[in-house]
């Protein structure tokens, strides 16, 4: 996101109520913080969508045991826990 000012700053979109237009546009937290950023409505909408979308296809990735992260080691692989079986429930 970007303040008014030009200040780039990252925003945790699970934290995020609603964004309105008034003219400026501004997100309201749930904890009833308030930012007015540069982004339109749209373009902030259009970032937490491509935010969640990286985070499933990742875990996708993860799943299929194709994903590997900078961080990954052979003694601490990245991973998920999978789902159980219909027969383990």
């Amino acid at each position: 996101m970007t303040r008014l000012n030009g200040e780039g700053f990252a925003l945790n979109p699970d934290l995020i109520e609603r964004v309105e237009a008034h003219p400026d546009t501004v997100a309201f937290l749930v904890d009833g913080t308030k930012y007015v950023v540069r982004e339109s409505v749209d373009d902030v909408l259009h970032e937490i969508r491509e935010y969640r979308a990286s985070i499933l296809a990742t875990s996708y990735e993860m799943d299929r045991g194709e994903y590997q992260s900078p961080k990954d080691t052979d003694e601490h692989p990245a991973s998920v826990v999978p789902f159980p079986s219909r027969e383990e429930r």
